[in-house]
């Protein structure tokens, strides 16, 4: 069954409405949760997104292997991934090439939009500012930027989170 994406600005609510989302569906949720408390405000935000989801969901910490997380997750449950955005920080850190992120990316979105249960896809849009002034910092929101079109394309929908509401986005096709 297809998933939903969701993309928006940090804080806008999209790990909110995931959890909404995947609370309606009727079995198991997984979330995996790419993030890592690397500091105490991180450790804050890590407890805050674990109290906010209802008992009995379980939790894969899965900072940079997504492919072994969501393939673990078994076939029936619903997973909510959370959050692209620091799981393509965590693989530039450990030297993955932005050709090896594009393809874990595109195999992880195909499982997902192939499997039988309905998930939820988060990654934040890093792409309506200014250039960034240094090389990683460019780097980084090109391939996060390849990364959020590829789960895009196999998404069923895709909603643009601002402040709690999420927008649907259309895809464009000639006329």
């Amino acid at each position: 069954m297809p998933y939903t994406f969701l993309i928006g600005g940090a804080r806008s609510g999209k790990s909110s409405i995931a959890v909404r989302l995947a609370s309606a569906f009727d079995g198991a949720v997984v979330v995996v949760a790419t993030a890592e408390a690397r500091d105490d405000d991180m450790a804050e935000r890590i407890r805050a997104h674990r109290a906010s989801r209802p008992d009995g969901w379980t939790t894969v910490e899965a900072p940079i292997d997504l492919l072994a997380a969501v393939d673990g997750a078994g076939e029936d449950a619903c997973v909510i991934l959370d959050c692209l955005t620091l799981w393509v920080s965590n693989a530039i850190e450990a030297g993955a090439s932005g050709e090896q992120i594009d393809a874990e990316a595109r195999t992880v979105a195909s499982i997902l939009a192939r499997g039988p249960a309905s998930s939820v896809v988060v990654s934040n849009e890093v792409g309506l500012g200014i250039v960034p002034a240094n090389a990683l910092a460019r780097t980084y929101r090109d391939v996060l930027g390849r990364v959020n079109a590829s789960f895009a394309a196999e998404a069923s929908r895709s909603l643009f989170v601002v402040a709690g509401r999420g927008l649907p986005l259309e895809t464009v096709t000639p006329t």
